[in-house]
């Protein structure tokens, strides 16, 4: 997991430069929003929010 502070712009920046979704943006209970994104190259990453 990479913490990061938008997680709908963090994953709009990915996906301007090829990256791709994997599966949906979900969240977990009512602290943490987070997906899984498969880079050009194709590794995949898991950006997290924390939201409360």
């Amino acid at each position: 997991m990479l913490a990061v502070d938008h997680i709908e712009d963090t994953v709009g920046r990915l996906r301007a430069h090829g990256a791709e979704l994997v599966g949906a943006l979900e969240q977990y209970r009512d602290t943490d929003r987070l997906c899984y994104v498969r880079g050009p190259a194709g590794i995949i990453v898991a950006p997290a929010e924390q939201i409360g």
